[in-house]
């Protein structure tokens, strides 16, 4: 969404903290929806009975609390998510600029379409945690909690099996960024007049209708990562996993020979319903943060809108104004007649 990209009157970490409040309030409203679509894609008894009955199955087995499990890694994940993205993306456009500054588009959307694959490797083992605490029984867990899981995986599978599954999201992340790219693209030429600015509506729906394209399109390598994340000889029944496979190409063929092709795409009505409330609060929660550091830093007049400061210049970094506010206040007081 363009309303999420990086404002450079915000700093590097004000940056981060309205991505990463924006991911957390979005993320826990939305997760009961996440937690029923990585079960359906696992295989788990919980979603046998199809996506509308596995919320009372799962709530009746293990209580409501259950439609929360892992959503304490979700949102412990993001900050050093969203850190590691900027970091890479900055650093990579700065290598992409031409001599005036400028960076093209098609550079844009390989330097984040990079920054995007190296955080997700980064941060893997946290996703990887996350599902194990979301398959696994609340009220007779194999793991007690983020640590605990976390030191369990390793000392008891290995370090290899914290990264079991991360090929698939670099694998992923090509048909899923050519995608979103190109419905954002389309979508640009077919709303937008030339010459005029987005509304916030506008970007909302973009948004949404992008990314519902790019995740259907990318799903059956999200369903085979979250069965071999699942999959271990720790858990009980392997972790539920309804298919049992050596490697990512046996996950894919075991998948299509015992379930069907379109069992590849288990799961995506609770991802697809979902993505409207969770780009929505996204939406609110990152211009609200947002203002409210626009404001603080003085680009504009009050939190609650978007209206601009008199005299100041807007193209200037957080820094630089700052700069030329302390040279400002400098040369008064050495001129008190610049007072008046």
């Amino acid at each position: 969404m363009a309303s999420l990209k990086r404002d450079p009157r915000l700093t590097y970490w004000q940056s981060t903290l309205c991505g990463g409040v924006a991911g957390v309030l979005s993320r826990t409203t939305t997760a009961p929806l996440d937690v029923v679509k990585i079960l359906t894609q696992v295989g788990t008894f919980h979603s046998k009975q199809g996506f509308l009955n596995t919320f009372h199955v799962l709530c009746r087995a293990e209580g409501v609390r259950a439609l929360w499990k892992g959503n304490l890694t979700a949102c412990v994940r993001l900050f050093p998510f969203s850190a590691v993205q900027l970091s890479v993306y900055k650093r990579l456009t700065l290598f992409c600029m031409d001599d005036f500054g400028q960076v093209t588009v098609w550079k844009a959307i390989v330097a984040g379409s990079i920054s995007g694959m190296v955080a997700a490797v980064v941060i893997y083992p946290t996703d990887l945690i996350k599902t194990r605490l979301i398959v696994q029984n609340r009220l007779e867990p194999t793991y007690r909690g983020i640590i605990h899981a976390f030191c369990s995986i390793y000392y008891q599978e290995g370090f290899r099996a914290l990264y079991r599954g991360v090929s698939l999201p670099l694998i992923g992340a090509i048909p899923f960024s050519a995608s979103l790219f190109f419905m954002d693209l389309s979508l640009d030429s077919l709303w937008q007049e030339p010459g005029s600015h987005p509304t916030a509506l506008q970007n909302f729906m973009k948004g949404c209708l992008a990314a519902a394209v790019a995740q259907t399109i990318s799903f059956p390598f999200d369903t085979v990562k979250r069965k071999m994340q699942a999959q271990s000889h720790i858990l009980p029944h392997y972790g539920g996993v309804d298919v049992h496979f050596d490697g990512m190409f046996d996950c894919f063929r075991q998948t299509v020979k015992l379930k069907g092709v379109l069992s590849l795409w288990n799961g995506l009505t609770a991802n697809l319903i979902k993505v409207v409330p969770y780009f929505g609060l996204m939406f609110c929660t990152f211009e609200s943060c947002k203002r409210f550091y626009l404001y603080q830093n003085g680009y504009i007049v009050s939190p609650l809108s978007y209206q601009l400061t008199p005299g100041v210049d807007q193209s200037l970094r957080p820094q630089e104004l700052q700069e030329q506010r302390k040279f400002i206040r400098t040369k008064s007081y050495s001129n008190p007649s610049l007072k008046s």
